[in-house]
């Protein structure tokens, strides 16, 4: 049946691509072109719906399993299985740049639908792609871009840094495992400019870009408490930098093919760092995008010897016809193998009928005894409510959670590659409206890439990016046979050639994949300065 709906759809495609250019009916009709989107994307959900059936009646044939099996809590991670740092030689303390300002850049999205003129581009490039379509490679119409580079979107989902400085001050294992799930339910919300739908630029190579935020000391206690975040939408900052903890971040573009992010923040007070490398695949679903974010972060907290390895999840842009809107999916996690705790985090996207949107669930287990020492429900872009195994509950709503604004340098103090820099005259013709100015500005931005992609092609020269490196290539992954940009793997300091450790030995990949980043962060105008290390 499914064969002959697909045949009967492949033909309607056929008929329409075959009618002529110009007369009362053509190829570019508009009702043609929503029939050619509208059948793809019912054929996909006919598909999907029929091997859920299937899957079902498998598993309806299958022995359940015994009970009191332990699930795993370790997520598939299709670049990097570790993140292990090199011990770096001594070097220079890093002195922040003091031109950096709270930003003050308002860049919410006004909440509007397509406009008819639009929903004609959008439709005729729907009528063009495949379903599963990689779209990394399909020049988008610019009035769908949102006024900020995907690397500072990064930037943005640490906005409430006090929840996440705060892991420090747990004082069991336990407490610190719950510590950062609180904070990482709690980061995605504040990423996202408003409820529709944008896409952030898609950062070029070389492009990096620079923040840092300064958190009230007088917020942190020694031990967790069920008490919620005192609310409040932004908290002031205290004019005494000695009261204040300052975190610090730096995120770089070190690939093209495929886009590969890469960010580093830290608290030197704290002893707390972080360091991620994201790889973004997005594909076409019909009327939706689906954009997954591969790759891993670890959490490192220097006091207590640990480090946490996260997953993160998939994102969707819905109804891109009518007022796109944006929900997370998928299933990712969070665990450290020296304390034994991991958890599950389980972003539900919305049925098609019924159930409710942004819907998030959440498991802290502690693996050696098999025991459940947290559950959390409720939304990643409203009200979450924890429940710890001594009984207590505590209800965070994101709404309220004080936002730290980052402290970033003016433009005219930024670096060229710097993403706002970078960016300013597309971002200018948007905020103007005029989306054919900000098409060319764009256009003449990729452009200089490419050029400068060939340059590189021609003398066989490899990009080096300014603050991550590569430190083990494996063949089939990034770096390797297939020809893929390579993406930064250790710190310079100590120099290449040495081992994640420092000790001159090869990293070691765990099951096939590659030990990933670690960074040596160099601020425009400031001295090398060696990552945190124990």
């Amino acid at each position: 049946m499914m064969t002959q709906v697909e045949g009967q759809q492949k033909n309607l495609v056929h008929a329409i691509e075959s009618l002529p250019g110009s007369g009362p009916l053509t190829a570019l009709d508009q009702d043609l072109l929503l029939l050619k989107a509208t059948s793809a994307a019912t054929l996909s959900c006919l598909g999907e719906c029929l091997s859920l059936l299937q899957q079902s009646l498998h598993q309806a044939s299958q022995p359940s399993h015994r009970p009191g099996a332990s699930a795993s809590f370790r997520g598939k991670t299709l670049v990097a299985d570790v993140w292990v740092p090199r011990k770096p030689n001594s070097g220079p303390e890093l002195v922040l740049s003091e031109d950096e300002k709270s930003d003050t850049e308002d860049q919410e999205e006004t909440e509007v639908g397509v406009m008819e003129d639009q929903r004609s581009v959008i439709l005729h490039l729907i009528s063009q792609l495949k379903l599963g379509m990689d779209l990394t490679k399909v020049v988008l119409p610019t009035f769908i871009l949102e006024k900020r580079s995907l690397l500072e979107m990064y930037a943005d989902f640490l906005a409430h840094p006090d929840l996440l400085l705060a892991v420090t001050a747990g004082a069991t294992p336990q407490d610190r495992v719950i510590g950062f799930v609180e904070y990482y339910l709690t980061a995605f919300h504040e990423g996202r400019k408003g409820t529709l739908a944008k896409k952030p630029y898609n950062p070029i190579i070389g492009e990096t870009f620079h923040c840092s935020w300064e958190v009230p000391k007088d917020r942190f206690k020694p031990k967790r408490t069920a008490a919620p975040t005192p609310s409040g939408h932004e908290h002031p900052m205290a004019d005494d930098p000695s009261k204040n903890y300052k975190m610090r971040f730096v995120a770089e573009q070190v690939s093209h093919h495929p886009p590969i992010s890469c960010f580093y923040c830290e608290c030197k007070e704290k002893r707390l760092c972080i360091n991620t490398h994201v790889w973004t695949k997005s594909k076409f679903m019909g009327m939706s995008v689906g954009v997954s974010m591969i790759g891993e972060g670890v959490l490192r907290l220097l006091e207590h010897g640990e480090e946490y390895v996260f997953t993160l999840p998939s994102a969707y842009a819905r109804s891109i016809l009518t007022i796109p809107w944006v929900e997370l999916g998928g299933k990712v996690s969070i665990t450290c193998a020296k304390t034994g705790y991991s958890a599950t985090v389980i972003f539900h996207t919305k049925p098609f009928y019924g159930g409710k949107v942004h819907r998030v669930t959440a498991e802290v287990k502690h693996n050696p005894t098999n025991t459940i020492v947290c559950k959390a429900h409720g939304e990643w872009n409203g009200t979450l409510e924890f429940t710890y195994n001594n009984g207590e509950t505590k209800v965070i709503d994101t709404t309220m959670l004080p936002v730290y604004p980052k402290k970033i340098r003016p433009l005219e103090k930024q670096g060229p590659m710097e993403s706002r820099n970078l960016w300013r005259e597309v971002t200018r013709c948007l905020r103007l409206g005029d989306i054919d100015a900000a098409t060319e500005q764009k256009r003449r931005l990729e452009e200089k890439q490419r050029t400068e992609e060939r340059k590189r092609e021609n003398l066989r020269t490899p990009w080096r990016p300014k603050y991550f490196i590569q430190e083990v290539t494996l063949p089939g992954v990034l770096g390797g046979e297939d020809g893929l940009s390579p993406v930064a793997a250790a710190g310079r300091v100590g120099g290449p050639g040495r081992g994640p450790m420092g000790d001159g030995r090869a990293g070691e990949a765990r099951g096939g994949l590659v030990p990933a980043l670690l960074l040596e962060v160099v601020l425009e105008g400031d001295p090398p300065h060696t990552p945190l290390t124990p």
